[in-house]
């Protein structure tokens, strides 16, 4: 991939980078960087005022700020626990020069400046999905049927560039609802990649300190920490259930017996009552799309990482009239707390199934019309 996450917005000449380069850097490593200062960076947002703080992500809070060219921008100061050294840090931030997508919120520069590392991020105009979903915003933003179903797909395409178009592969990891981003006109845009991991490709899953949200996390990940790009699958199987039903995933209030979102989904489909998952404020929607996203949701969801699909087939099952292959969905993959292992519902079949981490291949779709 030739296009450059900084080419074409540069604030900052060849020779302003090697004037304000960190001490133990040179210029050069800095070219394609846009490096900003921690004295514009603390102008833009007011010293960092509180009135500027809009989220909290992996590693750092982001605050809202306007540069001297009027630009509006996102600011992430890193914790300050970070161990990554400067050379470190400037070449992961030229690895990431590569990510851009429609769909991915675009980073377009760093401060290092001391013990300091911060990320600077486009501002994205109508903030997070969270908070326009599930949040104080939400009984002033309306989100229709077909913007939540573009939102859906959005993410699914974010994710498929991150995971097969992408060299060296990214994993997101902490796929949520606060990571995802709507512009302006509500088109997603995944955000914090502060704990994405490059994979290259002959390496086919990692061990690694678990990180991330629960309630959004897969069962393999949460047991033995195998980090593989099914555990984002995972993740966004999750997410539309959230985006259908305008609920958050990690309470356990749904249903009579307070389950959580992903269980209490499951049981609403095994009684044959999907649309009741359904958001009470979404108004007109067509149900049989309602119903086909939450099969896609389970298939996401499956215990086993094998039974899941990939991200460009999850776009296809979403987006394309292809059939499901219905009989090849088990019950979710589900994890309770760290003494209890992925459970689903009490017959056999399901709980034997939910349990399997099989490495065998499962068609999920074909791509036959219905």
């Amino acid at each position: 991939m030739s296009c450059r996450c900084f080419g074409g917005s540069r604030f900052h000449s060849k020779k302003s980078a090697e004037r304000e380069a960190p001490q133990g850097v040179d210029g050069e490593l800095l070219r394609n960087v846009n490096h900003f200062s921690y004295t514009e960076l603390r102008s833009a947002t007011d010293d960092f005022h509180l009135s500027n703080k809009i989220g909290r992500g992996g590693f750092g809070t982001v605050y809202k700020g306007t540069l001297t060219n009027g630009r509006r921008i996102a600011v992430k100061p890193l914790s300050a626990e970070s161990k990554q050294g400067v050379r470190e840090f400037i070449t992961e931030i030229m690895t990431l020069s590569n990510v851009r997508h429609p769909n991915l919120v675009e980073l377009i520069g760093c401060c290092v400046q001391g013990t300091r590392r911060i990320l600077v991020y486009e501002y994205v105009e109508n903030n997070s999905l969270d908070r326009v979903l599930l949040g104080a915003t939400k009984a002033n933003i309306k989100l229709n049927w077909e913007k939540r179903s573009d939102i859906c797909v959005g993410i699914a395409k974010g994710l498929a560039f991150l995971h097969e178009e992408l060299v060296p592969h990214i994993v997101h990891r902490d796929i949520k609802a606060s990571n995802i981003l709507l512009d302006q006109e509500f088109n997603p845009k995944i955000g914090d990649f502060g704990l994405a991991k490059l994979f290259p490709d002959n390496i086919t899953h990692i061990t690694t300190r678990i990180a991330g949200t629960t309630g959004y996390l897969a069962p393999e990940y949460v047991l033995g920490g195998q980090l593989t790009m099914k555990a984002d699958v995972y993740s966004f199987g999750v997410l539309v259930l959230e985006i259908i039903s305008g609920r958050n995933s990690g309470k356990a209030m749904w249903g009579q017996m307070n389950k959580f979102l992903l269980e209490w989904a499951w049981q609403l489909h095994q009684e044959e009552k999907p649309l009741e998952l359904v958001d009470p404020e979404l108004g007109e929607y067509p149900p049989n799309e309602i119903i086909r996203y939450m099969k896609v949701a389970f298939f996401c969801t499956q215990a086993a990482a094998s039974r899941r699909p990939q991200m460009n087939q999850v776009i296809k099952m979403l987006t394309k009239n292809i059939r499901l292959n219905e009989e090849e969905l088990t019950a979710p993959g589900l994890f309770q707390d760290s003494e209890s292992s992925s459970v689903g519902t009490s017959d056999k079949k399901s709980s034997d199934s939910t349990l399997q981490m099989s490495s065998v291949p499962v068609t999920i779709t074909q791509v036959t019309p219905r």
